[in-house]
């Protein structure tokens, strides 16, 4: 069983919804892939199953349509726009937060999942990571997450450490 198969089962078609999301996105263009899919591109992967994008804020609305035509239900939130296939796992969030935007300008050619896409820059990713985790509206358990996977990128790329907040900073060996 390849990786894709293995998500595609435990996502109950996941795989397929990303793939179909990651299709309408390079259709449109500015954009990119952030949070743990994009970690996982950079560090050893962990299991997520959340897909978060970010796409230029004038496209969101075509986004939406293409959406809504392939079948996803949507789900707005303040902070994003939330779309999930009926019967599918994967929860898919385009960040409507204006911090993110500059991302896809400096992204970068990678593998998510084994697919051709754009994922946020170490930097931006980083950056975007420290945003979460820094949030304290955010659940608990989502800035732990956030937490762990700045370490984790810390760990691999020592050249980012300078970015993290000094709280993280020191939690690291030889810091």
């Amino acid at each position: 069983m390849t990786a894709q198969e293995a998500f595609n089962a435990a996502s109950k078609g996941g795989f397929n919804d990303l793939e179909a999301v990651l299709a309408l996105c390079r259709k449109h263009g500015g954009y990119c892939v952030i949070g743990g899919l994009a970690v996982n591109t950079y560090v050893r992967p962990v299991f997520t199953m959340d897909a978060d994008f970010v796409i230029a804020t004038d496209k969101l609305p075509v986004i939406r349509a293409d959406l809504v035509a392939a079948g996803f239900a949507l789900h707005d939130e303040e902070w994003s726009l939330n779309a999930q296939m009926p019967g599918s796992e994967l929860r898919i969030q385009f960040t409507k937060d204006a911090r993110y935007q500059p991302f896809p300008a400096a992204a970068v050619p990678a593998k998510v999942l084994g697919c051709d896409a754009l994922v946020a820059s170490l930097r931006d990713l980083v950056t975007g990571k420290i945003l979460a985790w820094s949030d304290p509206k955010r659940r608990l358990s989502k800035r732990k997450k956030d937490e762990t996977d700045l370490i984790r990128l810390a760990e691999d790329y020592p050249d980012v450490r300078p970015q993290l907040p000094d709280e993280l900073r020191r939690q690291l060996p030889g810091v």
